[in-house]
């Protein structure tokens, strides 16, 4: 096999988070179930940010927070996703390159703006998502880079972006370079919604032996394996796939990989401020320590650290040093 370039790059929609604080009083004037995603059209999009507080942007999306923890923790990270030629796009290439990320997709204007959500955070943690997906929901698969996916040893996708028709058939080829290649495909479930809409598919790609790494947390393989029942729902995926990766909020997480088992608790923190990104950074930590040739249970323990930090405050990149923190853990 030749020698990579890239630990991991990602795919997935680039999507410029702004986060705000707010109340339950303001969630429930604007309509707002707490704690769930929408996706919202361009209009809603204007509307809403008028009536926000003040807020903070930062490049996200599932996959680009995972892409900057990666490149957080040491790891050589990439990242492809579409934005537009606009300001936003222009940050969101900016803001993510500037952690160290590869993002050399070329911005295209498809006559939508760059994406861009909206993220309530209330007193108790819980975040409120509003999404105008724009450009990122037509990421082509002519946006691929052959040279540049066969030259990472990982690929990692992020179920989001496969709602859309235009980027899953990007996704599809990207998956076929890939494993062309002989590289490992990763495979991020994202949401219940996410399987409500495309259960068969994604129990068709891990059928067809096309995912090497699944990740999931309990309420996604429960509803993947069609059962309440969670470790029913583990026996029924972990035979199909080289390494299944679940997280369980306070309960740690458990990693299968060729039938070895390892759990590790949540990691402990002192108050959970915005759960943004907390999945994301859970699966940086992971493929960071698989990268560096690390034990699956030390892989956990990574994730685990770094979910714990981006749950401390706000937004989903780490604000303390995760390098510095892994290494006070694991030495």
């Amino acid at each position: 096999m030749t020698e990579t370039r890239l630990d991991v790059l990602c795919i997935g929609n680039a999507i410029v988070d702004i986060i705000a604080d707010c109340d339950d009083a303001f969630l429930e004037r604007e309509g707002l179930t707490k704690g769930m995603m929408r996706l919202i059209d361009a209009e809603e999009a204007v509307r809403l940010y008028d009536h926000m507080g003040p807020a903070r942007e930062v490049s996200g999306g599932s996959a680009g927070n995972t892409a900057a923890g990666i490149a957080a923790l040491g790891a050589r990270a990439g990242f492809i996703g579409q934005v537009a030629p606009d300001q936003l796009g222009e940050f969101y290439r900016h803001d993510l390159t500037a952690t160290g990320v590869e993002f050399t997709t070329p911005a295209t204007d498809f006559g939508v703006p760059t994406a861009r959500s909206m993220i309530l955070v209330t007193p108790d943690a819980h975040r409120t998502m509003n999404t105008f997906l724009g450009a990122a929901q037509l990421l082509p698969a002519s946006a691929l880079d052959a040279a540049q996916i066969e030259g990472a040893a990982t690929l990692y996708l992020e179920g989001y972006l496969w709602d859309p028709e235009t980027p899953r058939y990007a996704m599809v080829k990207a998956i076929d370079i890939a494993r062309r290649a002989g590289r490992k495909v990763a495979f991020t479930l994202s949401d219940t919604f996410c399987i409500d809409r495309h259960r068969g598919g994604f129990n068709q790609l891990l059928d067809d032996g096309r995912l090497d790494i699944l990740f999931a947390n309990e309420a996604e393989i429960k509803m993947l394996a069609g059962t309440d029942d969670f470790e029913a729902a583990m026996a029924a995926t972990q035979g199909r796939v080289q390494t299944l990766v679940v997280t369980r909020s306070e309960l740690g997480a458990i990693a299968v990989q060729d039938g070895a088992r390892a759990e590790v608790p949540a990691e402990p923190v002192c108050k959970v401020v915005d759960t943004t990104g907390a999945g994301d950074l859970f699966a940086a930590g992971f493929l960071a320590g698989q990268a560096q040739g690390r034990s699956l249970e030390d892989s956990l323990v990574m994730g685990a650290v770094a979910a714990a930090e981006v749950i401390s405050h706000y937004g989903a990149r780490p604000e303390t040093d995760l390098k510095a923190l892994v290494a006070r853990r694991l030495g």
